[in-house]
């Protein structure tokens, strides 16, 4: 099984890097006329403006060959393996983590690029430090409440159809264990909505557990 699986994710991934490829079969085949037809019948500065153009372009689609790569393996993770779990936690992960996955490449990208071309990017990281810093201390309760989720994900202290008490005493079903919030249905047929951070941290008593 693990063959099969393993097989159908480079099929997708070799499909995704078709379009990659054949850009960076034309551009280096572009490069090769340049070396042997024009590079010696120009000046250094067009040599120099030529090169940072080719490195530019070679970056941007070996950066776009990744993000098509890893969409395939994402797309593959939430129609084979995420769809069959009974929670709905690593289905709402999964974009998280493809948007987040894109965002890396391409700052990683910029920051190669703007080192080539001789800018200094020790500001640039300083500032994308200071920014990251201000951004993570005023999400702090949303970040804490995805770390929960996943904590959850992953220890299984309960799971859809459970019947547990929350840590405020209501007996409930466990409804949808979300991203940022869980939801349970209590006795009296109310919806209850809880962060994930609470939930990790006070004591959860599981009813389902005993009767399995």
């Amino acid at each position: 099984m693990d063959f099969k699986i393993s097989n159908k994710i480079w099929v997708e991934i070799t499909k995704k890097s078709l379009f990659p490829a054949i850009i960076g079969l034309l551009l280096g085949s572009l490069y090769v006329f340049y070396v042997l037809r024009i590079k010696f019948l120009i000046t250094e500065t067009w040599k120099k403006n030529i090169g940072h153009a080719f490195f530019a372009l070679g970056l941007i689609i070996v950066v776009y060959w990744l993000q098509r790569a890893a969409g395939a393996f994402f797309d593959w993770y939430r129609q084979k393996v995420a769809s069959r779990t009974k929670t709905t936690l690593d289905e709402q992960f999964v974009p998280l983590f493809a948007k987040l996955t894109n965002v890396i490449l391409w700052v990683i990208a910029l920051i190669i690029l703007l080192s080539r071309f001789g800018i200094n990017i020790n500001a640039l990281v300083a500032t994308l430090g200071v920014g990251s810093l201000a951004i993570a201390l005023a999400a702090q309760d949303t970040i804490a409440n995805l770390i929960a989720g996943f904590l959850i994900m992953v220890d299984r202290p309960f799971k859809m159809g459970d019947r547990i008490k929350l840590p405020t005493g209501e007996i409930v079903e466990v409804l949808e264990i979300g991203t940022r919030r869980s939801k349970f249905l209590s006795e009296d047929k109310a919806i209850i909505i809880v962060p994930n951070l609470d939930l990790s941290k006070k004591k959860i008593v599981n009813y389902t557990y005993s009767e399995e």
